[in-house]
């Protein structure tokens, strides 16, 4: 991490940026610890796969805490129309969009600080949501994103066609 680009911005997150899990509401939480050890630094649970809704909500409680916000790297095969930037709180935003797979988001603060965070799936479970959660910020953890979300019964937010419902003998759902 490069703090000293932002020697006036705290190095760890208060715990008021831990909040409940509530249903139908973005939720973000970070690791706040010092070290920053582990591979994931926080998790994001966004209501919805519109990242023109979702987007804004994330960015203003990450500036908050972290200061102003440059980058976002995103999967575009899982969102709604992917934009190239937004302006969020009258700031640009620049969107890159990756192919690294939907279940982490890249958040980037000044030229070179880089945030990586667990996306979890809008139609997860709050119980779901809160165990990955509090896997992705665990001091140290060394699970891959995409290991925790199967760990935690979280379903991918885009199921490969090998996990999708097939219809059965009676019809669509399988009855």
């Amino acid at each position: 991490m490069a703090d000293s680009e932002f020697p006036d911005l705290p190095k760890i997150l208060p715990d008021a940026i831990h909040r409940a899990v509530k249903p139908g509401t973005a939720l973000v939480r970070l690791e706040t610890t010092h070290s920053r050890e582990g591979i994931l630094d926080g998790a994001w649970w966004p209501r919805s796969r519109d990242i023109r809704t979702e987007l804004p909500g994330l960015i203003t409680a990450l500036t908050e805490h972290l200061g102003p916000i440059a980058r976002v790297g995103l999967d575009a095969s899982a969102w709604d129309e992917l934009p190239t930037r937004l302006v969020v709180d009258d700031r640009v935003v620049h969107i890159d969009s990756f192919p690294a797979g939907d279940d982490t988001v890249l958040i980037t603060r000044g030229d070179s600080d880089h945030f990586s965070m667990l996306v979890i799936p809008p139609q997860a479970t709050p119980d779901a949501a809160r165990a990955a959660m509090a896997r992705a910020v665990r001091v140290g953890n060394v699970t891959q994103a995409e290991q925790i979300l199967i760990d935690t019964g979280t379903n991918p937010a885009h199921p490969s066609p090998a996990e999708a419902p097939r219809p059965g003998p009676g019809g669509e759902d399988g009855t």
